[in-house]
């Protein structure tokens, strides 16, 4: 496709609508942020849930809307005053020529479907108010790449014949799905549980692991940090760490094999996401152990003769499945940017989304990028940029692109925006399982 970078100019830019032909508006104009000060006019307000969002249209816009799935859970609600950051950290989207516009959901915690609508109000409402824009692309990030990969599943159709959306990308994303994205943080919990000893300690009220914490609980984040700290040195220079500490941490990064420096948020969500997630689907355990075989450490038969055990709830589990689990019938162009060393949300994820496009017969609608990069929340500017003209060259010309294509687009937008270009070409993920200690699963 020689004419793909091309589309880094976005078709034809045109003026957005002048705000006296609008009707008149719910949400309010409010500034935005400073590098996008010049470039739109942006809004923020709240839909009829109670969900705030910010939409931003820029003066020369290309009449295409990027409606935004942000990453989290979050686990404190959303005002519009912290919620800016999504749009600070895509404005590269607006500055393409993009509208955008991304909710922060009408409720902090988990909730994979309520926030897939929450997705989809707004994108009506953006319709609403402000016309129906010549093409629309759903862009999930991290957990809200589980969002929009099942919003996408939820809501084909725009109710008049047409595609809600008209392409989807999917970046840094959470795409197995919660009965396997969150597999490898159930081990870590009882695999922290095994060396340490304080989460809980033995002095305190015992809990099955899986459920994060008890409802009731008060640990606090801080508190957490110190028992990791204590046990595997984490807030200290390697230097500084007793021989104990360093062993104690080698294991568990040799059996768990996610990256130190994200260790700790890791046993962050699979204490506080967990606690929360357990609840939305019923209080019952959607995680098993039971036959795990862990390998890694220094001592492999201590640790799978003594690392806390347990048992999944068959209905547990299909709740879960049936809030995030996804079922790959999707019937528009998906593109997949991944970081290879994304230290959060596994590159071996891609795998799993893969393998279900191809059992659904849909995986001809899928491809899959990804970069040298060791970030999670943000990749360079140029990738965004060379994925969305990607992708709308594939929407227009019905011609499915190859990672080539990206390349290329990569490097004209490299021009115009810093940060180079880190696509790999070659790479191909592993199975999941081949870095998550495998089990049965739905």
């Amino acid at each position: 496709m020689p004419t793909l970078p091309r589309c880094i100019a976005a078709a034809v830019l045109v003026p957005v609508l002048a705000l006296a032909a609008m009707p008149a508006l719910a949400q309010s104009e409010a500034a935005c942020p400073a590098e996008l000060t010049e470039v739109a006019r942006c809004y923020r307000g709240a839909d009829h849930n109670g969900a705030n969002y910010w939409i931003a249209i820029p003066h020369q816009w290309n009449r295409s809307l990027v409606v935004h799935a942000h990453g989290g859970p979050r686990m404190s609600h959303a005002t519009n005053d912290n919620n800016v950051e999504d749009l600070e950290r895509f404005a590269v989207t607006v500055k393409q020529g993009f509208a955008w516009a991304g909710s922060a959901y009408r409720r902090p915690g988990y909730g994979v479907k309520l926030a897939a609508e929450d997705v989809e109000n707004l994108r009506q409402l953006f319709v609403g108010r402000f016309g129906q824009p010549r093409r629309t692309i759903l862009h999930g990030q991290s957990w809200g790449g589980n969002i929009a990969a099942k919003a996408i599943e939820m809501f084909p159709g725009a109710g008049d014949g047409k595609p809600a959306y008209d392409g989807v990308v999917l970046t840094n994303g959470m795409l197995a799905g919660g009965t396997r994205n969150y597999l490898h943080r159930a081990d870590l919990r009882a695999v922290y549980q095994f060396y340490c000893n304080n989460h809980p300690r033995p002095d305190e009220p015992q809990y099955p692991l899986w459920m994060g914490l008890p409802p009731a609980a008060t640990l606090k984040n801080k508190e957490l940090a110190a028992r990791a700290d204590e046990c595997l040195g984490l807030a200290r220079p390697a230097a500084e760490r007793s021989p104990a500490q360093q062993r104690r941490l080698a294991n568990i990064l040799g059996v768990i094999r996610v990256p130190e420096r994200s260790l700790q948020s890791h046993l962050n969500w699979a204490t506080f996401t967990f606690r929360d997630l357990v609840q939305r689907i019923g209080h019952g355990n959607p995680f098993d152990n039971r036959h795990v075989v862990y390998h890694g450490s220094d001592d492999d038969a201590a640790l799978n003769r003594g690392v806390p055990r347990f048992d999944a709830d068959p209905a547990a589990v299909a709740a879960l499945a049936a809030e995030s689990d996804l079922g790959g019938k999707v019937d528009v162009p998906v593109i997949t940017l991944h970081a290879i060393d994304d230290p959060v949300a596994m590159v071996e994820y891609e795998d799993a989304y893969r393998a279900t496009l191809q059992a659904a017969g849909r995986d001809h609608l899928l491809l899959q990028a990804y970069t040298r990069e060791k970030e999670h929340s943000k990749l360079a500017d140029p990738q965004y940029v060379a994925v969305f003209a990607t992708l709308m060259g594939w929407i227009d010309s019905g011609k499915k692109p190859a990672v080539a294509d990206i390349e290329a687009a990569c490097a004209t937008a490299s021009a115009r925006f810093a940060g180079g270009c880190h696509i790999d070409r070659d790479y191909r993920p592993a199975p999941l399982f081949s870095r998550v200690a495998p089990r049965a699963t739905p």
